[in-house]
């Protein structure tokens, strides 16, 4: 049902006045701008033009002309509920999405799994979580290698379990934004005037200023940066409009971090090798895809030569660090790059990055009698506690006799040498690369050099620089949401000023801003009249 409205065009409308950042009139020590008279007159009188606008409101009576007429075919159809069904529908799920305790429920959640994620190794082989949580003795009295390896908490962050939760959240965020903070921003926005003195004096903060203009008052809200709009006797001014915006830009920030994590843990690769010094081997036969989404790239083709591994000792003799000068060459053979990194110090070659994580010994080269060198294989050797320990032997006499005896070495890292004889006896110790030969049951021995490996780490995470960007943009709308959302309303009443306002933060400073706000409006000498009639 519709009404047609006929509105003169030639009737003055009222206006809607915005200050500027600038003051109205130039306030004077002594003086004040007087308000001129306002006449507000409502008018029922046809208009002589025959030229009229037309506006259509819905749900009106309909016209006298249209009382007699039947009823359009389409309105004895039966109306579809269909639509009406799926919007409640949607309002259900929305609502149920943007419950508080809901979503911080999904954020416990997600943390205890990423803390499980931690304890529990990943990316194991399915035996070693055999051994590790064993059906015969379960952690906690029922977890066990079933669960772990049911639920994917061998892979914890690629998880079903842990994305679907990661998948919850931002919908629960969402929903949040889109049924309260888009919502609260669009009424924040709104000019709305209130024209009721009692209105205003029911606000957090109210106030009457006898012998006020409310010009005045605009001016004295402009300069301290208010933004100011003027209907007849009606006065609101906000500020502070950014914090208002902030908490959709948080969730924004969350939302790029989960995404941005998400993609690291479908779309990236991952590997480990141990490479001998001298040695090399091509990126793509090391990394391995995490997820679906995991896609090679140019810099696979790469070739990655350990040009050399060293360590530094502290004075104890205590390995402090380990390096590794690594050169890379492109599919041509062509050296693209070359660094010698360390712990804490990776190298980074087109979304590739390598991690020194770990060392170890190959090989020992010997001269036995000045003939050689020989390259002896070491291995390590199972001891109690972390310290790495290492051994390699060199058969003396005819080495396929079952008891097979020789000279024994052994390694603690790669600054020396310990050397025991046939019967197991202590030697004596070498320096590699020292050129001091030692004799050990008529065989002469010297170590030349001691060949380190090099354990390296290799991963691509593509979704790093969404994460940082989430992270940035999340450090600066936490700022912004400290940001006082203020609104002031005022209604000029004769020559008395009613002003009340309120903000949604600093609730306990604000009475006193205002009062000092309001000391700086000054008083009016002159009787001045307002006419609204």
């Amino acid at each position: 049902m519709e009404t047609l409205l006929t509105l003169n065009p030639l009737k003055p409308q009222p206006h809607l006045f915005k200050f500027p950042n600038s003051r109205i009139c130039s306030p004077i020590s002594n003086r004040r701008c007087l308000i001129s008279p306002i006449s507000c007159k409502l008018s029922s009188q046809p208009s002589k033009d025959t030229t009229q606008n037309k506006v259509v409101v819905p749900g009106a009576a309909p016209s006298l002309s249209e009382e007699n007429e039947p009823p359009a075919a389409e309105d004895f159809r039966p109306k579809k509920t269909g639509g009406l069904v799926i919007k409640r529908l949607t309002k259900r799920v929305l609502a149920f999405l943007a419950n508080l305790p809901l979503a911080l429920g999904e954020m416990f959640t997600i943390a205890a799994l990423m803390a499980l994620g931690t304890a529990i190794d990943q990316g194991e082989n399915p035996e070693y979580y055999f051994q590790k949580y064993p059906e015969d003795n379960p952690i906690l009295g029922f977890f066990t290698w079933r669960w772990i390896l049911t639920l994917g908490f061998d892979h914890m962050f690629s998880s079903p379990v842990f994305l679907g939760t990661l998948i919850l959240l931002a919908a629960s965020l969402m929903a949040c934004t889109y049924t309260t903070q888009i919502p609260m921003v669009k009424v924040a926005r709104r000019w709305s005037f209130l024209h009721s003195a009692n209105t205003i004096r029911k606000l957090e903060f109210s106030d009457s200023l006898p012998k006020a203009s409310i010009q005045d008052l605009g001016v004295v809200l402009s300069g301290v940066g208010y933004e100011v709009f003027l209907k007849g006797p009606s006065l609101y001014a906000f500020k502070g409009l950014a914090g208002r915006f902030a908490p959709i830009g948080v969730h924004l920030a969350l939302l790029l971090i989960m995404g941005g994590g998400t993609y690291t843990a479908t779309g990236s690769f991952k590997g480990s090798v141990t490479v001998p010094q001298g040695l090399n081997f091509v990126m793509g036969d090391v990394l391995g895809p995490n997820g679906f989404l995991s896609t090679p790239t140019e810099a696979f083709n790469t070739e990655v030569h350990v040009n050399r591994f060293y360590m530094d000792y502290y004075d104890s003799g205590e390995v402090s660090q380990f390096h590794t000068d690594l050169s890379l060459f492109d599919i041509d053979g062509k050296e693209v790059m070359r660094k010698t990194i360390s712990v804490n110090d990776p190298l980074r070659y087109e979304g590739v990055t390598v991690y020194q994580t770990d060392w170890s010994i190959s090989a020992l080269q010997i001269l036995k009698d000045d003939e050689g060198p020989f390259n002896l294989a070491v291995a390590p050797l199972t001891i109690n506690g972390d310290k790495k320990l290492y051994g390699s032997f060199l058969p003396v006499g005819n080495a396929d006799t079952p008891n097979v005896k020789g000279i024994s070495m052994l390694l603690r890292d790669l600054q020396s040498v310990l050397l025991y004889d046939q019967e197991g006896k202590f030697v004596g110790v070498r320096r590699p690369g020292s050129k001091l030969p030692i004799e050990i049951n008529g065989i002469k021995i010297e170590i030349v050099d001691a060949i380190g490996s090099s354990g390296l780490d290799m991963k691509t995470d593509p979704g790093v620089p969404i994460v940082y960007a989430g992270f940035g943009a999340l450090m600066l709308t936490t700022c912004i949401s400290y940001l006082s959302h203020t609104q002031i309303w005022a209604l000029q009443d004769g020559t008395t000023v009613v002003v009340g306002g309120k903000t949604n933060r600093a609730k306990i400073e604000f009475p006193g801003e205002m009062n000092r706000l309001l000391d700086r409006v000054p008083e009016i000498n002159e009787p001045t009249d307002v006419i609204c009639g």
